[in-house]
């Protein structure tokens, strides 16, 4: 079949990689366009559209595919199939309606569970014991199209948001490949979503990672794997923000006011939280590299101390 891929960051470059070793034709691919990034500013392109380069496949970006111009474009193109994951640009009804089976998405999440932009974060920090992929017939609602396969895996006390990211993104590879399949041979079947079920996975920001020492101790680990590698979760002590980057719970339990340090030693720093007490091993101060609490004493910072209030 021909195909026009449609994605921008890392997530949907391995699905592409994995597409780019079947039978099918890439007749394009679709990134956002290029963005400034580093300290220089400079414009680069997007992982999906390196992967693209790479293998010779035509790149379009337009800024929006709203326009008469864009849609043209596409149908052009004459793709069978249009996929797309975590592109982040709104697929008008015009461009669902040009390939012939329509458009596919690859969605981080067991729908309608966590539609929308952090279905993997948010997955975490709740608490969820299971995620996966859901390869879904795209429509004009927000991830709202009747769901054509699913791929499951388990999610881990350990997993951080990055380490279920890379899973879920070779799951959506072999996910699309088999639904692929399951289309030549006309068996791709939907299911339409109960949206009694549905939640919805906000897209994140820097400041989510703000952590509120309220919050039970449970809660706040696992929001800081969830939010690990991005947006990262911090803490306010003084003027000093400290970036907290590893913290495991203990059976602790406090009545000291939330946020104040309990203890410092050197398996960790203890913190007192709305319930419970979370035992913080990994930081990084302002201007200085992540270090475990250890590296942090041996260096001598008068940082984090029993009875210091975070906030």
């Amino acid at each position: 079949m021909r195909l026009v891929f449609a994605g921008t960051p890392d997530f949907a470059a391995t699905a592409l990689r994995a597409l780019l070793n079947t039978h099918h034709t890439l007749a394009g691919v679709y990134s956002q366009p290029d963005r400034p990034a580093g300290r220089g500013r400079k414009l680069q392109p997007s992982p999906v559209k390196q992967v693209a380069l790479d293998h010779g496949i035509p790149v379009f970006q337009p800024e929006s595919l709203k326009t008469p111009e864009a849609q043209q474009e596409l149908a052009s193109l004459q793709p069978d199939v249009m996929i797309v994951a975590a592109y982040g640009l709104i697929l008008p009804q015009a461009i669902l309606d040009i390939p012939v089976h329509g458009c596919l998405n690859i969605h981080a999440s067991l729908l309608p569970r966590w539609r929308g932009a952090a279905p993997i974060q948010r997955a975490i920090a709740a608490g969820d014991t299971e995620t996966g992929i859901t390869i879904m017939q795209m429509d004009k609602g927000l991830d709202t199209g009747d769901m054509l396969l699913k791929s499951a895996t388990t999610i881990d006390a350990s997993d951080t948001g990055g380490s279920l990211h890379d899973r879920l993104s070779m799951l959506g590879g072999n996910a699309i490949i088999k639904a692929l399949r399951l289309l030549e041979k006309g068996e791709l079947r939907g299911e339409a979503q109960d949206d009694a079920l549905a939640c919805y996975a906000h897209k994140l920001s820097k400041e989510d990672g703000h952590i509120d020492w309220s919050q039970s101790a449970v809660t706040i680990e696992r929001i800081i794997r969830a939010f690990n590698p991005w947006p990262g979760t911090y803490t306010n002590l003084e003027q000093q923000r400290v970036r907290i980057l590893d913290a495991v719970t203990t059976e602790e339990q406090s009545q000291t006011p939330a946020g104040t340090v309990i203890r410092r030693e050197r398996e960790g720093i203890d913190i007192a939280c709305g319930a419970g007490t979370l035992r913080v091993t990994r930081v990084q101060l302002p201007g200085s590299r992540a270090q475990s609490v250890n590296d942090l004493i041996n260096g001598g910072k008068q940082l984090l101390l029993p009875g210091q209030e975070l906030h």
